[in-house]
């Protein structure tokens, strides 16, 4: 019964938390952007090339490879200019032809908040303006890297303000920038904002609805990578960011999940995450994340802490990071972890969760 109770206590907490009575900002619902990118009914029945193209909403990832390597480099270009937001978009699709056809989509969008992303240099793996749009970027050569990497962002994170300005190494693409800063170049690294975030930290966070709609995307965005012939990524999830991932597990080929900043993973261990990769935790002394309850009730909340002994991940160093967003700030024990593991360089039988406690209280 006292189980009982503090269960229905801390159920009760976390709803209050989520409902703004604990000082939190409620928002709108958000609703979640799914489905084959604009365009998409048009690319289906054009026969320019006298063949069928492969539909965006079933063709796999890999059908999409297969489809590509049997065309001229003349017949892919004349598919990207012709559909830059579908080909763009489209997972399997050579990387560096979805680079072309998303410069061509971000111009044509004429959106001044999405200029930047068509500037010379930028590599714009996925960009989707649909609702508060999606961007997704490259940092390192994806196609020959040893290594890649993909930060998965949480609340607030959009292509309307992908490029906005903010403190450094925050955001998607300050993280992402800091890893492969870090790493020397040895990790191609790529910014996933290729979800639909809450917005603010009302129900929405506290729910699952997005996090199961962005898991989808995500497992087939990492598809779409061992499509193209990149390396198995580790996956560094931020937030909400990591419920997305947690959910993902089991059907993406990851090597490494890196939960950081997490409310909880929608799992309650390792195991239950049914997943092959190895599984890290991170969680700084100051950050406010600490203050969530780690429950999960009436569809509320996002289960066992990912940093305790019970859930069973790999400690990663966190003691000298500064608030919620401060994990990949230079000189940060943190960001040298993250570094080693997107290199490959940690040992194979890392540390627990519960053997790292033991180690920092002696």
């Amino acid at each position: 019964m006292r189980r009982f109770a503090r269960t229905l206590a801390a159920a009760a907490l976390a709803v209050a938390v989520v409902a703004g009575t604990a000082g939190w900002v409620s928002a709108d619902a958000q609703q979640a952007v799914t489905g084959p990118p604009p365009g998409a009914a048009a690319w289906r029945s054009d026969g320019v090339l006298g063949r069928p193209l492969p539909d965006p909403a079933t063709a796999s990832p890999y059908e999409v490879a297969r489809f590509f390597a049997g065309l001229d480099e003349s017949a892919r270009l004349l598919l990207v200019r012709r559909h830059p937001l579908v080909a763009g978009n489209l997972d399997g699709a050579p990387v560096r032809l979805r680079y072309e056809a998303n410069r061509i989509a971000v111009r044509a969008s004429g959106d001044p908040r999405y200029a930047r992303l068509a500037e010379p240099g930028r590599q714009i793996l996925a960009f989707d303006p649909r609702g508060r749009g999606q961007v997704a970027e490259v940092f390192g050569d994806l196609e020959r890297s040893a290594h890649v990497s993909v930060v998965v962002p949480g609340s607030d994170s959009d292509a309307t303000g992908y490029d906005a300005p903010r403190a450094p190494h925050t955001g998607a693409s300050g993280m992402a920038r800091a890893l492969r800063a870090a790493t020397a170049g040895r990790s191609a690294v790529v910014a996933w904002t290729g979800y639909t975030t809450p917005v603010g930290l009302g129900p929405d966070v506290a729910g699952g609805r997005l996090a199961q709609a962005g898991a989808r995307r995500l497992v087939r965005f990492t598809e779409g990578l061992d499509a193209v012939g990149a390396a198995d990524p580790a996956l560094f999830c931020h937030s909400y960011g990591s419920v997305v991932c947690g959910l993902a597990a089991s059907r993406t080929d990851a090597r490494d999940i890196v939960a950081f900043g997490s409310p909880g993973m929608r799992a309650d261990s390792v195991s239950e995450l049914r997943t092959r990769a190895r599984v890290w935790a991170a969680k700084g002394p100051s950050d406010w994340i600490s203050d969530v309850p780690n429950v999960r009730f009436a569809g509320l909340g996002h289960g066992t802490d990912p940093t305790s002994s019970a859930f069973g991940a790999r400690r990663v160093p966190a003691g000298d990071v500064r608030g919620h967003a401060g994990y990949f700030a230079p000189g940060t024990s943190t960001l040298t972890a993250f570094s080693a593991i997107a290199t490959g360089e940690t040992a194979e039988t890392g540390q627990t969760a519960e053997t790292a406690e033991m180690g920092e209280t002696r």
